[in-house]
């Protein structure tokens, strides 16, 4: 297995959204492990402080390639990476082995017409949020003795699929912006693969969000972290699934949050019944009895995420992916 390193820069990133004919920024083998650089902030670099911007972050944001602007997201991804073997059909598995902010600041934004509560808050706002790296919290509001612990994970999370390309807003089947907390250092995430080579993107890092992301963003913030890829033929997946230390995660993604439960709970089943031989009836009583249904995010328009998260404690046998 070889160990990469994957800086952010003009060639190895791309912006607002994902695309099966972007060149690969790298290439590896299955098992590989690689520590990735993300920036964030693109369209704000110009209001940010100077402890935000980075030359080689303000190098991208005034000379990204033309090509590179892939749709109107407002994501700066880092990728795609090519994993040599992955054709449609298989399974990627994520392993999210270390995630850290590389900068002692972050930033929310309140966007016009986003958000679950547009019409209440419907003027735009931009606050930069101090991050205390030492003890891991960040304050807000300032002076008010609200300490926030900082969970940092990357929003962003995807493979290319057969579009030319595909705006970074809303997740899907092929993951990208789930902005799930539980997606910490310690974490796996298994993607289906559409193209060959998977193509797989990251970034988004948010430094703490709580559930729903209900303003549009979290504390956002360039963020660094090492990664393995690995090829799991051995599984087969039409929607993502990942795993924690504690929990096994399903997803469900819809525009509605209605329709988004429905489906992280029928994910959960099939995932009980396939895995764990359950009849799909007792299944159905053990979500109800056992699996925590929360809302991931509310904003990513014009979907809604909802995760099912079953605790492995409850299970007589150690489980792993």
């Amino acid at each position: 297995m070889t160990h990469h390193i994957l800086k952010a820069t003009r060639e190895t990133v791309h912006l607002g959204g994902f695309s099966h004919l972007l060149p690969p920024a790298l290439t590896i083998d299955s098992g590989d492990t690689i520590d990735v650089e993300t920036y964030t902030g693109y369209y704000l670099y110009d209001k940010a402080p100077p402890e935000f911007l980075t030359p080689e972050f303000a190098d991208i944001c005034q000379n990204l390639p033309p090509e590179r602007i892939i749709d109107e997201g407002p994501h700066l991804l880092t990728g795609p990476i090519y994993v040599r073997g992955a054709q449609p059909g298989d399974v990627l598995e994520v392993e999210l082995k270390a995630i850290a902010p590389s900068l002692p600041i972050g930033f929310n934004a309140i966007r016009t017409g986003w958000g679950a509560l547009p019409q209440l808050f419907s003027q735009p706002a931009l606050r930069f949020i101090p991050l205390d790296l030492t003890h891991n919290i960040a304050e807000f509001p300032a002076d008010k003795n609200i300490k926030i612990p900082l969970h940092p994970f990357f929003g962003i999370l995807g493979v290319a699929t057969p579009e030319n390309s595909r705006n970074s807003i809303p997740p899907g089947t092929y993951g990208g912006n789930i902005d799930n907390r539980e997606l910490q250092a310690g974490a796996k995430v298994f993607l289906p693969i559409f193209v060959a080579g998977a193509l797989f993107s990251i970034g988004d890092g948010h430094a703490a969000q709580g559930d729903g992301e209900v303003n549009v963003t979290a504390i956002e913030t360039s963020m660094n972290g090492r990664i393995k890829l690995k090829l799991r033929q051995d599984l087969q997946l039409t929607t993502p699934i990942a795993e924690t230390p504690t929990d096994i995660i399903t997803m469900g993604f819809a525009e509605t949050l209605d329709t988004a439960l429905e489906l992280a709970l029928k994910n959960m089943i099939d995932f009980l019944v396939t895995f764990l031989k359950l009849s799909p009836e007792d299944a159905y009583v053990l979500c109800s009895l056992a699996v925590n249904f929360r809302i991931t995010q509310v904003v990513n328009h014009p979907i809604k995420g909802v995760h099912g998260m079953l605790p492995k404690v409850i299970l007589s046998h150690k489980m792993n992916l």
